[in-house]
């Protein structure tokens, strides 16, 4: 087995919990943050462009525990307890997708999304962007179930006749990153 094809996520390892404000209040681990309504915690979504301007998406795995089989933004997850949100998703992106790029941080916001009857997500979402080419993607496979770079028009005609294929967050960063963030993005995306 490579090391991109480890498992580099377990339902109990500990995430931060915050308040509002993004302050640390303890920790919990991954799973109980994800019963029932969920509890506020930290966590971060990277979105990478190639030099067409194309934006990576992976379909999640089918052992995901929130979400699985949906498409969603290149990389998303939490950090640990001591590590930044940047050192995470950059962490992250070698892990899933066995990139290492410039990530550029865009805004942070809170939400939370009820996955059917199994769970929710209850984050405070720090959102990042980069850029690589599909040559540099090594997906691990028990993260990624697929990936593929789409064009923002085809991503969003996707989003107006197939929502329910999406992740709640990725749908709700992907128009915002271009009406608010659009300057910091890569110029192909532009």
């Amino acid at each position: 087995m490579s090391q991109l094809d480890e498992v580099v996520s377990s339902d109990l390892e500990d995430l931060i919990l915050v308040n509002e404000q993004d302050e640390s209040i303890g920790t919990m681990p991954k799973r109980e943050c994800h019963e029932d309504d969920g509890r506020l915690h930290r966590a971060f979504s990277v979105f990478i462009f190639n030099h067409k301007g194309e934006v990576l998406l992976q379909r999640r795995s089918e052992q995901k525990m929130l979400w699985p089989m949906f498409w969603s933004n290149a990389c998303c997850s939490h950090p640990r307890e001591g590590e930044t949100s940047e050192f995470a998703a950059h962490r992250r992106l070698q892990q899933e997708l066995g990139i290492e790029t410039q990530l550029t941080f865009l805004y942070k916001f809170q939400y939370h999304s009820r996955y059917r009857d199994v769970g929710s997500e209850h984050e405070l979402c720090w959102v990042w962007v980069g850029e690589a080419e599909a040559e540099d993607i090594q997906p691990n496979t028990n993260e990624i179930a697929e990936w593929r770079f789409f064009s923002r028009d085809e991503l969003d005609s996707e989003l107006d006749n197939n929502p329910d294929a999406y992740t709640p967050w990725m749908k709700m960063e992907w128009q915002r990153i271009f009406d608010e963030h659009r300057r910091q993005l890569p110029k192909a995306a532009q």
